[in-house]
Protein backbone atom coordinates (compact mmCIF):
# COMPACT_ATOMS: atom_id res chain seq x y z
CA UNK A 1 0.00 0.00 0.00
CA UNK A 2 2.80 2.56 -0.83
CA UNK A 3 0.79 4.35 -3.24
CA UNK A 4 -1.26 5.51 -0.11
CA UNK A 5 1.80 6.96 1.74
CA UNK A 6 3.09 8.46 -1.43
CA UNK A 7 -0.09 10.73 -1.97
CA UNK A 8 -0.34 14.23 -1.35
CA UNK A 9 -2.59 15.36 1.42
CA UNK A 10 -5.93 16.32 -0.30
CA UNK A 11 -6.86 20.12 -0.93
CA UNK A 12 -9.46 21.67 1.22
CA UNK A 13 -12.93 21.11 0.10
CA UNK A 14 -16.64 21.56 0.29
CA UNK A 15 -17.57 20.05 3.70
CA UNK A 16 -20.65 18.19 3.21
CA UNK A 17 -22.42 16.37 6.33
CA UNK A 18 -22.56 12.36 6.28
CA UNK A 19 -24.48 9.82 8.01
CA UNK A 20 -23.10 7.50 10.75
CA UNK A 21 -26.69 5.29 10.26
CA UNK A 22 -25.05 2.37 9.21
CA UNK A 23 -21.99 2.38 11.76
CA UNK A 24 -21.56 0.89 14.66
CA UNK A 25 -19.33 3.88 16.19
CA UNK A 26 -21.69 6.98 16.58
CA UNK A 27 -18.94 9.71 16.94
CA UNK A 28 -19.96 13.41 18.46
CA UNK A 29 -19.90 16.42 15.73
CA UNK A 30 -21.98 17.78 13.12
CA UNK A 31 -23.14 14.56 11.69
CA UNK A 32 -25.10 13.17 15.28
CA UNK A 33 -27.98 14.94 16.96
CA UNK A 34 -30.07 14.41 20.11
CA UNK A 35 -27.15 11.19 20.07
CA UNK A 36 -28.50 9.82 16.43
CA UNK A 37 -27.57 9.41 13.15
CA UNK A 38 -28.72 11.50 10.54
CA UNK A 39 -31.77 10.35 8.48
CA UNK A 40 -32.19 10.06 5.25
CA UNK A 41 -28.44 9.37 4.57
CA UNK A 42 -27.53 12.46 2.52
CA UNK A 43 -25.59 12.11 -0.90
CA UNK A 44 -22.12 13.63 -1.70
CA UNK A 45 -23.71 15.84 -3.56
CA UNK A 46 -24.12 19.95 -2.65
CA UNK A 47 -26.88 19.34 -5.01
CA UNK A 48 -29.04 17.56 -2.56
CA UNK A 49 -31.21 19.76 -0.72
CA UNK A 50 -29.93 17.89 2.80
CA UNK A 51 -26.95 19.51 2.17
CA UNK A 52 -27.76 22.72 1.52
CA UNK A 53 -26.82 25.16 4.03
CA UNK A 54 -29.04 26.43 7.35
CA UNK A 55 -29.92 29.62 5.74
CA UNK A 56 -31.04 28.89 2.64
CA UNK A 57 -33.48 26.29 3.92
CA UNK A 58 -34.23 28.46 6.43
CA UNK A 59 -35.33 30.80 3.80
CA UNK A 60 -37.51 28.51 2.08
CA UNK A 61 -39.17 27.52 5.24
CA UNK A 62 -39.72 30.79 5.73
CA UNK A 63 -41.54 31.58 2.25
CA UNK A 64 -43.57 28.63 2.55
CA UNK A 65 -45.04 29.72 5.79
CA UNK A 66 -45.63 33.02 5.17
CA UNK A 67 -47.43 31.45 1.32
CA UNK A 68 -49.70 29.27 4.36
CA UNK A 69 -50.28 31.90 6.50
CA UNK A 70 -51.50 34.52 3.45
CA UNK A 71 -53.86 31.34 2.40
CA UNK A 72 -55.50 30.71 5.38
CA UNK A 73 -56.29 34.54 5.95
CA UNK A 74 -57.46 34.96 2.59
CA UNK A 75 -59.90 31.97 3.56
CA UNK A 76 -60.81 32.50 6.80
CA UNK A 77 -60.00 36.09 7.55
CA UNK A 78 -63.72 37.36 6.23
CA UNK A 79 -65.39 35.80 9.34
CA UNK A 80 -66.13 39.39 10.44
CA UNK A 81 -68.26 40.23 7.27
CA UNK A 82 -70.91 37.40 7.18
CA UNK A 83 -72.91 39.88 8.30
CA UNK A 84 -72.50 42.72 5.97
CA UNK A 85 -71.94 40.47 3.19
CA UNK A 86 -76.19 39.14 3.62
CA UNK A 87 -77.13 43.18 3.71
CA UNK A 88 -74.52 43.64 0.46
CA UNK A 89 -75.83 40.91 -1.67
CA UNK A 90 -79.54 40.16 -0.23
CA UNK A 91 -78.96 36.63 1.25
CA UNK A 92 -79.55 35.51 4.85
CA UNK A 93 -76.79 35.27 6.91
CA UNK A 94 -76.32 31.70 6.84
CA UNK A 95 -75.97 31.30 3.24
CA UNK A 96 -73.53 34.36 3.00
CA UNK A 97 -71.76 31.92 5.13
CA UNK A 98 -70.95 29.57 2.81
CA UNK A 99 -68.44 32.26 0.80
CA UNK A 100 -66.35 30.40 3.34
CA UNK A 101 -67.55 27.32 3.30
CA UNK A 102 -67.30 26.14 -0.08
CA UNK A 103 -64.27 27.70 -0.56
CA UNK A 104 -62.97 25.88 2.50
CA UNK A 105 -64.02 22.86 0.94
CA UNK A 106 -61.66 23.90 -2.21
CA UNK A 107 -58.59 24.58 -0.29
CA UNK A 108 -58.48 21.19 0.66
CA UNK A 109 -59.76 19.54 -2.86
CA UNK A 110 -56.80 21.36 -4.49
CA UNK A 111 -53.59 19.36 -2.95
CA UNK A 112 -55.64 15.95 -4.57
CA UNK A 113 -54.48 18.09 -7.90
CA UNK A 114 -51.54 19.28 -7.46
CA UNK A 115 -49.80 17.11 -5.19
CA UNK A 116 -49.52 14.53 -8.43
CA UNK A 117 -48.18 17.56 -10.75
CA UNK A 118 -45.65 18.66 -8.48
CA UNK A 119 -44.30 14.87 -8.20
CA UNK A 120 -44.26 14.44 -11.79
CA UNK A 121 -42.95 17.96 -12.96
CA UNK A 122 -41.36 19.18 -9.64
CA UNK A 123 -42.00 21.53 -6.58
CA UNK A 124 -40.95 24.57 -8.20
CA UNK A 125 -43.36 24.75 -11.33
CA UNK A 126 -46.32 24.19 -9.68
CA UNK A 127 -45.52 26.40 -6.67
CA UNK A 128 -45.14 29.12 -8.32
CA UNK A 129 -48.25 28.48 -10.87
CA UNK A 130 -50.33 27.98 -7.72
CA UNK A 131 -49.42 31.80 -6.76
CA UNK A 132 -50.09 32.93 -9.89
CA UNK A 133 -54.26 31.51 -9.54
CA UNK A 134 -54.23 32.89 -5.77
CA UNK A 135 -53.29 36.32 -6.87
CA UNK A 136 -55.65 36.18 -9.52
CA UNK A 137 -58.34 35.25 -7.49
CA UNK A 138 -57.89 37.80 -4.68
CA UNK A 139 -57.50 40.29 -7.60
CA UNK A 140 -60.97 39.41 -8.57
CA UNK A 141 -62.90 39.30 -5.19
CA UNK A 142 -61.38 42.76 -4.34
CA UNK A 143 -63.65 43.93 -7.47
CA UNK A 144 -66.39 41.61 -7.01
CA UNK A 145 -69.79 43.33 -7.22
CA UNK A 146 -72.13 39.82 -7.35
CA UNK A 147 -72.76 36.75 -4.50
CA UNK A 148 -71.65 34.68 -7.52
CA UNK A 149 -68.60 36.36 -8.75
CA UNK A 150 -67.22 36.74 -4.82
CA UNK A 151 -68.10 32.92 -4.58
CA UNK A 152 -66.37 32.07 -8.20
CA UNK A 153 -63.14 34.05 -7.05
CA UNK A 154 -62.66 32.65 -3.40
CA UNK A 155 -62.95 29.50 -5.03
CA UNK A 156 -60.25 30.35 -7.50
CA UNK A 157 -58.01 31.76 -4.67
CA UNK A 158 -58.09 28.95 -2.75
CA UNK A 159 -57.72 26.74 -5.41
CA UNK A 160 -54.53 28.00 -6.23
CA UNK A 161 -53.54 28.53 -2.12
CA UNK A 162 -54.56 25.17 -1.38
CA UNK A 163 -51.37 23.68 -1.84
CA UNK A 164 -49.12 25.36 0.27
CA UNK A 165 -51.47 22.66 2.98
CA UNK A 166 -49.36 20.30 1.45
CA UNK A 167 -46.30 21.33 0.28
CA UNK A 168 -44.62 22.65 3.26
CA UNK A 169 -44.62 18.96 4.34
CA UNK A 170 -43.28 17.98 1.61
CA UNK A 171 -40.14 20.63 1.43
CA UNK A 172 -39.51 19.96 5.32
CA UNK A 173 -39.26 16.41 3.94
CA UNK A 174 -37.10 17.40 0.80
CA UNK A 175 -34.78 20.00 2.60
CA UNK A 176 -34.35 18.84 6.40
CA UNK A 177 -33.12 15.57 8.78
CA UNK A 178 -35.71 13.12 10.24
CA UNK A 179 -34.73 14.46 13.67
CA UNK A 180 -35.09 18.55 12.42
CA UNK A 181 -38.84 17.77 11.32
CA UNK A 182 -40.64 17.97 14.18
CA UNK A 183 -39.24 21.34 15.12
CA UNK A 184 -39.59 22.62 11.58
CA UNK A 185 -43.04 21.51 10.98
CA UNK A 186 -43.83 23.15 14.45
CA UNK A 187 -42.95 26.34 12.42
CA UNK A 188 -45.24 25.85 9.70
CA UNK A 189 -47.84 24.81 12.04
CA UNK A 190 -47.71 27.77 14.07
CA UNK A 191 -47.67 29.92 10.97
CA UNK A 192 -51.18 28.12 9.82
CA UNK A 193 -52.24 28.80 12.89
CA UNK A 194 -51.55 32.55 13.17
CA UNK A 195 -53.91 32.97 10.23
CA UNK A 196 -56.71 33.44 12.79
CA UNK A 197 -55.38 36.84 13.68
CA UNK A 198 -56.62 38.03 9.87
CA UNK A 199 -60.02 38.46 11.20
CA UNK A 200 -58.64 41.39 13.44
CA UNK A 201 -57.53 43.38 10.93
CA UNK A 202 -60.48 42.69 8.64
CA UNK A 203 -63.25 43.71 11.14
CA UNK A 204 -60.85 47.25 11.30
CA UNK A 205 -61.15 47.61 7.83
CA UNK A 206 -64.88 47.46 7.93
CA UNK A 207 -64.64 51.37 8.80
CA UNK A 208 -62.21 52.32 5.68
CA UNK A 209 -62.94 53.82 2.57
CA UNK A 210 -62.76 50.50 0.76
CA UNK A 211 -64.70 48.60 3.45
CA UNK A 212 -64.15 44.96 2.83
CA UNK A 213 -62.43 45.07 -0.39
CA UNK A 214 -59.49 46.64 1.22
CA UNK A 215 -59.07 43.26 2.89
CA UNK A 216 -58.11 41.70 -0.33
CA UNK A 217 -56.56 44.18 -1.46
CA UNK A 218 -53.50 44.30 1.02
CA UNK A 219 -53.62 40.32 0.92
CA UNK A 220 -53.10 40.90 -2.93
CA UNK A 221 -49.86 43.12 -2.35
CA UNK A 222 -48.53 40.54 -0.11
CA UNK A 223 -48.98 37.53 -2.25
CA UNK A 224 -46.96 39.53 -5.05
CA UNK A 225 -44.52 40.43 -3.15
CA UNK A 226 -43.82 36.70 -1.77
CA UNK A 227 -44.31 35.35 -5.46
CA UNK A 228 -40.88 37.87 -5.96
CA UNK A 229 -39.58 36.14 -2.98
CA UNK A 230 -40.27 32.62 -4.18
CA UNK A 231 -39.25 33.08 -7.68
CA UNK A 232 -35.59 33.98 -6.66
CA UNK A 233 -34.95 31.88 -3.55
CA UNK A 234 -37.39 28.88 -3.84
CA UNK A 235 -35.16 26.48 -6.08
CA UNK A 236 -36.48 22.71 -7.06
CA UNK A 237 -36.30 20.60 -3.55
CA UNK A 238 -36.99 17.11 -5.48
CA UNK A 239 -33.71 15.11 -5.51
CA UNK A 240 -33.82 11.40 -6.40
CA UNK A 241 -31.56 10.38 -3.59
CA UNK A 242 -31.97 6.38 -3.80
CA UNK A 243 -31.75 5.72 -7.35
CA UNK A 244 -28.08 8.59 -7.22
CA UNK A 245 -26.71 5.80 -4.91
CA UNK A 246 -28.39 2.45 -6.57
CA UNK A 247 -26.53 3.94 -9.85
CA UNK A 248 -23.55 4.38 -7.75
CA UNK A 249 -23.63 1.14 -6.02
CA UNK A 250 -24.01 -0.89 -9.49
CA UNK A 251 -20.98 0.63 -10.58
CA UNK A 252 -18.39 0.09 -8.25
CA UNK A 253 -19.67 -3.51 -8.26
CA UNK A 254 -18.92 -3.62 -11.52
CA UNK A 255 -15.54 -2.08 -11.27
CA UNK A 256 -14.54 -4.88 -8.60
CA UNK A 257 -16.18 -7.64 -10.75
CA UNK A 258 -13.82 -6.91 -13.27
CA UNK A 259 -11.94 -9.94 -14.09
CA UNK A 260 -9.39 -8.25 -15.87
CA UNK A 261 -8.81 -5.85 -13.16
CA UNK A 262 -5.99 -7.19 -11.31
CA UNK A 263 -5.92 -9.55 -7.95
CA UNK A 264 -4.77 -6.17 -5.97
CA UNK A 265 -7.09 -3.41 -7.77
CA UNK A 266 -10.01 -3.69 -5.61
CA UNK A 267 -8.24 -3.17 -2.69
CA UNK A 268 -6.28 -0.03 -4.17
CA UNK A 269 -9.65 1.01 -5.27
CA UNK A 270 -11.48 0.83 -1.80
CA UNK A 271 -8.34 3.13 -0.79
CA UNK A 272 -7.49 5.84 -3.18
CA UNK A 273 -10.63 6.14 -5.13
CA UNK A 274 -13.05 8.86 -3.60
CA UNK A 275 -16.60 9.54 -5.27
CA UNK A 276 -16.37 12.33 -7.56
CA UNK A 277 -18.59 15.16 -6.22
CA UNK A 278 -21.22 17.33 -8.77
CA UNK A 279 -19.88 21.01 -8.84
CA UNK A 280 -22.33 23.01 -7.34
CA UNK A 281 -25.55 24.61 -9.41
CA UNK A 282 -25.42 28.49 -9.86
CA UNK A 283 -27.81 30.79 -8.71
CA UNK A 284 -28.84 31.26 -12.52
CA UNK A 285 -29.79 27.91 -12.73
CA UNK A 286 -32.02 27.57 -10.12
CA UNK A 287 -34.17 30.46 -11.58
CA UNK A 288 -35.53 28.07 -13.85
CA UNK A 289 -39.01 27.71 -14.30
CA UNK A 290 -39.30 23.92 -14.76
CA UNK A 291 -38.61 21.55 -12.40
CA UNK A 292 -37.10 17.88 -12.22
CA UNK A 293 -39.67 15.88 -13.98
CA UNK A 294 -40.01 12.38 -13.38
CA UNK A 295 -41.52 10.60 -15.87
CA UNK A 296 -41.95 7.34 -13.49
CA UNK A 297 -44.83 9.22 -11.87
CA UNK A 298 -48.58 7.25 -12.17
CA UNK A 299 -50.10 10.60 -12.95
CA UNK A 300 -54.09 9.11 -12.51
CA UNK A 301 -52.98 6.13 -10.39
CA UNK A 302 -51.50 8.35 -7.58
CA UNK A 303 -55.31 10.33 -7.93
CA UNK A 304 -57.25 7.20 -6.63
CA UNK A 305 -54.75 5.61 -4.47
CA UNK A 306 -54.60 8.36 -2.25
CA UNK A 307 -57.46 7.67 -1.08
CA UNK A 308 -57.21 4.26 -0.16
CA UNK A 309 -55.06 6.14 2.89
CA UNK A 310 -58.42 6.96 4.54
CA UNK A 311 -58.05 3.53 5.73
CA UNK A 312 -54.69 3.97 7.66
CA UNK A 313 -55.46 4.55 11.34
CA UNK A 314 -53.17 6.70 11.75
CA UNK A 315 -53.85 8.85 8.41
CA UNK A 316 -57.14 8.88 9.71
CA UNK A 317 -56.47 10.39 12.82
CA UNK A 318 -54.64 13.10 11.18
CA UNK A 319 -57.37 13.76 9.22
CA UNK A 320 -60.20 14.01 12.30
CA UNK A 321 -58.00 16.07 14.38
CA UNK A 322 -56.98 18.99 11.71
CA UNK A 323 -60.59 18.22 10.27
CA UNK A 324 -62.28 18.92 14.00
CA UNK A 325 -59.28 21.68 14.75
CA UNK A 326 -60.28 23.58 11.35
CA UNK A 327 -64.15 23.29 11.96
CA UNK A 328 -64.06 24.41 14.95
CA UNK A 329 -61.70 27.19 15.60
CA UNK A 330 -62.00 28.22 11.38
CA UNK A 331 -65.58 28.23 10.71
CA UNK A 332 -67.60 27.67 13.76
CA UNK A 333 -65.59 30.59 16.38
CA UNK A 334 -65.33 32.60 12.76
CA UNK A 335 -69.03 32.75 12.28
CA UNK A 336 -70.22 32.95 16.36
CA UNK A 337 -68.28 35.69 17.86
CA UNK A 338 -69.06 38.46 15.59
CA UNK A 339 -72.93 37.86 15.50
CA UNK A 340 -72.96 37.53 19.18
CA UNK A 341 -70.32 40.04 20.28
CA UNK A 342 -72.56 42.83 18.19
CA UNK A 343 -75.54 42.28 19.27
CA UNK A 344 -76.87 42.99 23.31
CA UNK A 345 -75.80 42.54 26.12
CA UNK A 346 -72.64 43.16 24.71
CA UNK A 347 -72.83 45.54 22.01
CA UNK A 348 -69.43 46.09 20.31
CA UNK A 349 -68.99 47.99 17.61
CA UNK A 350 -68.37 46.11 14.38
CA UNK A 351 -64.74 46.82 13.93
CA UNK A 352 -64.14 45.03 17.12
CA UNK A 353 -66.11 41.54 15.88
CA UNK A 354 -62.58 40.29 15.29
CA UNK A 355 -61.05 40.49 18.23
CA UNK A 356 -61.73 36.75 19.07
CA UNK A 357 -58.56 36.18 16.85
CA UNK A 358 -56.47 37.39 20.13
CA UNK A 359 -57.77 34.57 22.28
CA UNK A 360 -56.87 31.83 19.75
CA UNK A 361 -53.23 33.27 18.68
CA UNK A 362 -52.75 33.68 22.24
CA UNK A 363 -53.19 29.88 22.78
CA UNK A 364 -51.04 29.12 19.46
CA UNK A 365 -48.06 31.41 21.19
CA UNK A 366 -48.62 30.05 24.70
CA UNK A 367 -47.84 26.02 22.55
CA UNK A 368 -44.77 27.18 20.46
CA UNK A 369 -42.34 26.78 23.67
CA UNK A 370 -43.35 22.86 23.43
CA UNK A 371 -42.51 22.95 19.93
CA UNK A 372 -39.21 21.26 20.29
CA UNK A 373 -40.58 18.79 23.07
CA UNK A 374 -41.69 15.84 20.66
CA UNK A 375 -38.30 15.41 19.47
CA UNK A 376 -36.55 16.06 22.63
CA UNK A 377 -38.64 13.36 24.18
CA UNK A 378 -38.34 10.61 20.53
CA UNK A 379 -34.86 11.16 21.37
CA UNK A 380 -34.50 10.16 25.00
CA UNK A 381 -36.86 7.30 24.84
CA UNK A 382 -34.36 6.05 21.45
CA UNK A 383 -31.40 6.17 23.70
CA UNK A 384 -33.22 4.51 26.04
CA UNK A 385 -34.28 1.85 23.56
CA UNK A 386 -30.45 1.01 22.77
CA UNK A 387 -30.99 3.74 19.36
CA UNK A 388 -34.33 2.38 18.17
CA UNK A 389 -36.76 4.53 17.33
CA UNK A 390 -40.29 3.93 17.47
CA UNK A 391 -42.92 6.40 15.91
CA UNK A 392 -45.08 6.50 18.82
CA UNK A 393 -42.27 8.13 20.92
CA UNK A 394 -43.12 11.42 20.13
CA UNK A 395 -46.77 11.62 21.34
CA UNK A 396 -46.58 11.72 25.08
CA UNK A 397 -46.04 15.20 25.34
CA UNK A 398 -49.53 15.49 23.65
CA UNK A 399 -51.69 14.24 27.05
CA UNK A 400 -52.28 17.98 28.32
CA UNK A 401 -53.79 19.19 25.44
CA UNK A 402 -56.11 15.88 25.11
CA UNK A 403 -58.17 17.17 28.15
CA UNK A 404 -57.54 21.23 27.68
CA UNK A 405 -59.11 21.53 24.19
CA UNK A 406 -62.31 19.59 24.95
CA UNK A 407 -62.85 21.87 28.28
CA UNK A 408 -62.45 25.38 26.22
CA UNK A 409 -65.02 24.26 24.02
CA UNK A 410 -67.25 23.65 27.13
CA UNK A 411 -65.97 27.30 28.05
CA UNK A 412 -66.54 29.08 25.32
CA UNK A 413 -70.32 27.34 24.36
CA UNK A 414 -71.86 28.05 28.04
CA UNK A 415 -70.15 31.91 27.53
CA UNK A 416 -72.52 32.32 24.64
CA UNK A 417 -75.62 30.27 25.47
CA UNK A 418 -75.50 32.22 29.08
CA UNK A 419 -74.12 35.69 28.03
CA UNK A 420 -71.36 35.07 30.54
CA UNK A 421 -68.42 37.74 30.32
CA UNK A 422 -66.65 38.77 26.91
CA UNK A 423 -63.50 37.07 28.35
CA UNK A 424 -65.17 33.72 28.31
CA UNK A 425 -64.77 34.10 24.23
CA UNK A 426 -61.35 34.67 24.93
CA UNK A 427 -60.21 31.80 27.23
CA UNK A 428 -62.48 29.00 25.23
CA UNK A 429 -60.96 29.63 21.73
CA UNK A 430 -57.55 29.93 23.54
CA UNK A 431 -57.61 26.44 25.13
CA UNK A 432 -58.68 24.83 21.76
CA UNK A 433 -55.93 26.58 19.90
CA UNK A 434 -53.55 25.48 22.37
CA UNK A 435 -54.70 21.88 21.57
CA UNK A 436 -54.90 22.56 18.14
CA UNK A 437 -51.52 23.19 17.88
CA UNK A 438 -50.59 20.08 19.39
CA UNK A 439 -52.51 17.86 17.39
CA UNK A 440 -52.05 19.61 14.42
CA UNK A 441 -47.82 19.44 14.63
CA UNK A 442 -47.67 16.10 16.27
CA UNK A 443 -50.10 14.18 14.81
CA UNK A 444 -48.82 15.21 11.41
CA UNK A 445 -44.75 14.18 12.21
CA UNK A 446 -46.37 10.88 13.80
CA UNK A 447 -48.07 9.86 10.53
CA UNK A 448 -44.98 10.88 8.70
CA UNK A 449 -42.69 8.69 10.74
CA UNK A 450 -44.91 5.59 10.26
CA UNK A 451 -45.58 6.53 6.50
CA UNK A 452 -42.52 8.55 5.49
CA UNK A 453 -42.03 6.58 2.13
CA UNK A 454 -45.65 7.09 0.62
CA UNK A 455 -46.00 11.33 2.13
CA UNK A 456 -47.08 12.92 -0.83
CA UNK A 457 -50.30 10.58 -1.38
CA UNK A 458 -50.52 10.54 2.27
CA UNK A 459 -50.61 13.97 2.30
CA UNK A 460 -53.29 14.35 -0.18
CA UNK A 461 -55.43 12.48 1.64
CA UNK A 462 -55.04 14.20 4.37
CA UNK A 463 -55.67 17.50 2.84
CA UNK A 464 -59.13 16.39 1.02
CA UNK A 465 -60.27 14.74 4.28
CA UNK A 466 -59.74 17.35 6.59
CA UNK A 467 -61.84 19.90 4.47
CA UNK A 468 -64.59 17.59 4.11
CA UNK A 469 -64.38 17.20 7.95
CA UNK A 470 -64.01 20.69 8.54
CA UNK A 471 -67.01 21.54 6.05
CA UNK A 472 -69.30 19.11 7.62
CA UNK A 473 -68.24 20.63 11.00
CA UNK A 474 -69.12 24.41 9.47
CA UNK A 475 -71.50 24.16 7.05
CA UNK A 476 -74.31 26.14 7.78
CA UNK A 477 -73.52 26.03 11.85
CA UNK A 478 -75.70 29.24 12.60
CA UNK A 479 -79.26 26.75 11.11
CA UNK A 480 -77.65 24.39 13.88
CA UNK A 481 -77.24 26.63 17.04
CA UNK A 482 -80.97 28.37 15.71
CA UNK A 483 -82.22 24.99 15.95
CA UNK A 484 -81.01 23.54 18.91
CA UNK A 485 -78.18 25.99 21.21
CA UNK A 486 -75.05 26.99 21.84
CA UNK A 487 -74.36 24.51 24.38
CA UNK A 488 -75.89 21.57 22.48
CA UNK A 489 -73.63 22.28 19.24
CA UNK A 490 -70.58 24.05 20.94
CA UNK A 491 -70.10 22.23 24.10
CA UNK A 492 -71.67 18.78 23.71
CA UNK A 493 -71.50 18.93 20.03
CA UNK A 494 -68.35 19.67 18.90
CA UNK A 495 -66.54 19.25 22.67
CA UNK A 496 -67.98 15.47 22.79
CA UNK A 497 -66.31 15.04 19.36
CA UNK A 498 -63.51 16.58 19.97
CA UNK A 499 -62.45 14.45 23.36
CA UNK A 500 -63.34 11.45 21.43
CA UNK A 501 -60.61 11.98 18.69
CA UNK A 502 -58.07 13.32 21.23
CA UNK A 503 -58.66 9.95 23.43
CA UNK A 504 -57.26 8.09 20.51
CA UNK A 505 -53.75 9.45 21.67
CA UNK A 506 -53.71 6.91 24.25
CA UNK A 507 -54.83 4.31 21.61
CA UNK A 508 -51.72 4.65 19.66
CA UNK A 509 -49.59 5.30 22.37
CA UNK A 510 -49.91 1.95 23.84
CA UNK A 511 -51.16 0.07 20.56
CA UNK A 512 -49.56 2.33 17.85
CA UNK A 513 -46.96 -0.39 16.94
CA UNK A 514 -48.99 -2.98 16.88
CA UNK A 515 -51.57 -1.41 14.71
CA UNK A 516 -48.33 -0.31 12.33
CA UNK A 517 -47.28 -4.08 12.27
CA UNK A 518 -50.33 -5.36 11.13
CA UNK A 519 -50.65 -2.40 8.25
CA UNK A 520 -47.54 -3.66 7.04
CA UNK A 521 -48.24 -6.86 5.89
CA UNK A 522 -51.78 -6.06 4.96
CA UNK A 523 -53.26 -5.74 1.41
CA UNK A 524 -52.70 -2.07 1.73
CA UNK A 525 -49.04 -2.23 2.56
CA UNK A 526 -49.27 -4.17 -0.84
CA UNK A 527 -51.50 -1.66 -3.05
CA UNK A 528 -49.00 1.24 -1.65
CA UNK A 529 -45.66 -0.77 -2.61
CA UNK A 530 -44.55 -0.40 0.94
CA UNK A 531 -44.35 -1.40 4.45
CA UNK A 532 -45.17 0.78 7.81
CA UNK A 533 -42.29 1.77 9.10
CA UNK A 534 -41.74 -0.89 12.23
CA UNK A 535 -38.58 -2.57 13.32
Amino acid sequence: MTGKSNQEPPKQALHLVHSHAQEWDIPDGDDTKYGQALFPVPAEDPNDPLQWSTTRKTTILVIICIYSFLGNSALLGVGPYITLWSEFFNVSQAEASTLISYPNLAYGLTAWLLVPLYLRFGRRPVMLGSMVAFIAGLAASSRATSFSGLMAARVVHCLGAGVCEALPVQLVNDIFFLHERGLQLGYYTFALCLAALASLPAAYMLSTQYSWRLFFYVILAFAAVLFVLTFLFVPETSYQRGKRAQTSVKEEARDLADPGSGQDKPEVLAVEQAPAIPARESFLSTLRIGGRPDPEVPFFTLLWRSMTYFLVPQVLWVITSFGIIIGLGGLSFNFVFPIKITAPPYSWPESSSGLHAVGGVLGFILAVPFTPTSDMLAAYLTRRNQGIREAEMRLGVMLPAMIIGPVGLVIYGLTAQLNLHWIGYFFGAGMASWCGYFYYNFTLAYAVDSYYANTSEMLMAMNVGKQLVSFGLGFKVLEWITQSSYTAVISAGFGGVLLANNLFLVVFMVWGKDIRRYMSTSWLARLHGREANVR
